[in-house]
């Protein structure tokens, strides 16, 4: 008996916990993370380079219409993003968010490394190098910081 009761105990503040932190997550910046990318983390790091700090619709643009090999992988994860923010936030409309790309951060990943046949029966050995980008997407128009105003008001008064 006290051991289900433990058991039910310990579920019933697991499920607490984490209805905290969905709480605690609620509003805020939104991220997204895209791993194991097959591409080298350098080619991958002048995408991110061209989107860094831009709003989110003229960073689309950009991704859209830019001929490198990580661009539609990024806007993918762009719009992944955003979706996210979307549902984190959800009293708040898009157009009034003014939404923007606050980070964007390119980390090398797994190293394949294959042989290929060289002169004179030797073999050179090739780095396939891929990459993980973790992205984070913010609004410029913060609901919060009205309410943060309000509160100071009331308690000066």
């Amino acid at each position: 008996m006290e051991a289900e009761a433990k058991k039910t105990k310990k579920s019933v503040l697991k499920r607490e916990k984490r209805d905290a932190r969905k709480e605690a997550a609620k509003g805020g910046p939104s991220i997204a993370k895209l791993k194991n990318v097959p591409t080298s983390p350098r080619k991958m790091r002048l995408v991110a380079a061209l989107i860094r700090g831009e709003r989110v619709s003229k960073a689309l643009n950009i991704l859209k219409y830019e001929p490198k090999v990580g661009a539609p992988k990024l806007e993918k994860l762009l719009l992944s993003a955003i979706s996210s923010w979307e549902s984190k936030h959800q009293d708040v409309k898009l157009e009034e968010a003014d939404l923007y790309v606050k980070e964007i951060w390119v980390d090398g990943g797994r190293i394949l490394k294959r042989l290929r046949p060289a002169p004179q029966g030797r073999a050179h050995r090739v780095r396939k190098r891929s990459n993980h980008v973790t992205l984070i997407v913010d609004s410029m128009n913060k609901p919060e910081n009205a309410e943060a105003t309000t509160t100071e008001k009331e308690t000066k008064e």
